[in-house]
């Protein structure tokens, strides 16, 4: 469906709400999952944006290799997953008798689309209660999924101290990643609260008191949530707090932060399974339980309160730190591991949690039971439960999902589930004053750019460095024609006001259009962001950023005090 309400301003005014546990206040806009742009926009202007005689990157049919796909169809049912029949003729474009011509996107076009979801917040250094590691950040999201799959949160915590920040990377649709990304932090927050304060907000429920809120939500206006399935979340939430308070015995003790992440990744899980296994009287809320079950997401959350920073990452989204050495120069340090058959720890674990006659089946060309590329995420409960109660909760499912033959389907060689886990590995790392910023991406960044690469290019885009560098030709031979045009297009830049305002959107405008010499090619960006939604996938996956800058200043004196 195209909603195509009046022009779209590109500066998007930075929205902040201090809200109750859940809000009723954010309805969900009519421009949910997909950008305003590609939705109409490119549908006027593909006519003109793509039609040309040469074979260039958006006028062939690309191979498209299996790992690019996150799921891949098992045979039973690859016909209900196979592209539009005849979908490579949509590039075809018209054929004209007349001199080939090229047409492309214009750099204002291309700026709509890649700023239609970009989102920044700058933090106050001093809160009222406590000084801020957190200068601000930045976030943006590249669909290439229709709609998205790929979701982002941030918030700050209201009774405890520290920030939020995470990205959902969404499979087999949108509805597991949207509810993870709208409950998780909820849990994290509930799993960091003293005995004291969950008593305080039990006692409030119970006599129909004001609750307390516990975040403050940092949402770009396309950020919703689902107002329908608030009810319920709430009474999810609220029956694990009170395990919470029967569990402690109201002793002061530290919180474990990191064994918080943990509790509360796993049981939001929990609860995603325990929805679906139940159901619901309301024919919509059933139906959409069922759907967030059976769909799955990763996760990559981070939680910074001062110089303390954990990354729970759940999947094969990543959290990279930007560090600046003393001479100037930039490098990356990773924060987190992608759970794949890339990681050999995941597989050994795998091949541990299951018996000996299944060590060639578990994992077969490098997926899931020849299935599925992460091997942890949240939902995905055909990984997860038996093959009696898959059944069973098909059958007494709404006819949406007894007809559907995803749902329906079994894995090959499913034998001993669970196969799948939403437990995270959790990271610590202690900021440094060189420690300038955190990049948390899904793998659409990751597939596209080399860790190093996001790191300096960040780096260098918030120093203000990044027309003062050499330009690197990486070995390539190099006319004077071609020096001079690199040059020139420096030049240009330098002569005008620089087109990206966002940290996030320049990194996905380097990830999208970057040439062979590391520099973006308008020509190249204009291509790419052309494709039809039956394409676009086809090159790339969604692309979700938050980049976090650091405040060394502060965190120089947090080291200060402790010397």
């Amino acid at each position: 469906m195209c909603v195509c309400p009046g022009p779209r301003r590109i500066g998007i005014p930075v929205r902040t709400s201090s809200l109750p546990l859940f809000s009723d206040a954010m309805p969900a806009p009519t421009q949910l999952f997909f950008p305003l742009v590609r939705n109409c926009e490119l549908s006027r202007i593909y006519g003109t944006a793509c039609y040309c005689h040469h074979k260039h990157l958006c006028c062939s049919p690309p191979y498209i290799p299996q790992n690019r796909l996150r799921y891949t169809p098992h045979p039973a049912y690859a016909t209900f997953c196979r592209p539009r029949e005849n979908w490579w003729q949509y590039t075809q474009g018209r054929r004209y008798a007349s001199t080939p011509q090229k047409f492309y996107l214009t750099p204002p076009q291309v700026n709509s689309i890649l700023k239609a979801n970009e989102y920044s917040f700058k933090v106050p250094e001093f809160d009222g209660k406590n000084v801020s590691s957190i200068l601000g950040f930045d976030s943006n999201q590249l669909p290439a999924n229709a709609p998205i799959e790929d979701r982002r949160s941030a918030a700050t915590c209201l009774q405890t101290r520290g920030m939020l920040l995470g990205v959902f990377d969404g499979h087999a649709g949108c509805a597991c990643s949207q509810a993870v990304s709208e409950r998780l932090f909820y849990y994290i927050a509930v799993s960091l609260l003293p005995h004291e304060t969950l008593l305080e907000i039990e006692n409030a429920v119970e006599s129909g008191r004001a609750l307390l809120p516990i975040l403050q939500w940092h949402k770009h206006p396309n950020d919703y949530f689902s107002k329908e399935a608030s009810k319920l979340y709430f009474n999810s939430l609220r029956t694990y707090w009170q395990e919470l308070i029967d569990l402690n015995t109201g002793e002061s003790a530290d919180i474990d932060v990191k064994e918080a992440l943990i509790n509360a990744f796993k049981r939001l899980d929990n609860d995603i399974s325990l929805e679906a296994q139940v159901g619901d009287p309301n024919s919509f809320l059933n139906y959409l339980v069922l759907r967030v079950a059976f769909s799955g997401a990763t996760a990559c959350v981070a939680h910074v309160d001062g110089v303390d920073l954990h990354v729970a990452n759940t999947g094969d989204s990543r959290a990279m730190l930007g560090v600046q050495e003393e001479d100037g120069s930039w490098s990356a340090v990773t924060l987190s591991n992608d759970h794949n058959a890339q990681n050999e720890r995941e597989l050994e674990r795998l091949k541990l949690e299951h018996p000996k006659n299944e060590a060639k089946s578990v994992v077969k060309q490098d997926r899931l039971l020849g299935l599925l590329m992460p091997f942890r995420a949240f939902g995905d409960v055909k990984f997860k439960w038996s093959i009696d109660l898959q059944k069973r909760v098909i059958e007494s499912g709404p006819d949406q999902l007894n007809d559907n033959e995803y749902t329906k389907f079994i894995p090959p060689n499913y034998h001993t589930p669970p196969y799948l886990t939403a437990e995270p590995e959790v990271t610590y790392h202690r900021l440094r004053p060189q420690d300038k910023f955190l990049v948390l991406a899904t793998d659409g960044l990751w597939e596209t750019m080399h860790r190093q690469d996001v790191v300096r290019i960040v780096g260098e885009y918030l120093t203000g460095m990044h027309h003062q560098q050499p330009i690197a030709v990486g070995g390539y031979k190099v006319t004077l024609g071609q020096m001079h045009g690199l040059l020139t297009e420096r030049r240009a830049k330098m002569s005008s006001v620089f087109e990206d305002q966002n940290a996030a959107t320049h990194l996905i405008r380097h990830a999208v259009g970057n040439n062979e010499f590391g520099a973006v090619d308008h020509e190249r960006l204009s291509k790419m962001l052309s494709l039809p939604e039956e394409l676009a996938r086809m090159y790339r996956d969604d692309i979700t950023i938050i980049v976090v800058q650091f405040n060394s200043h502060v965190v120089g004196a947090y080291q200060n005090q402790e010397q």
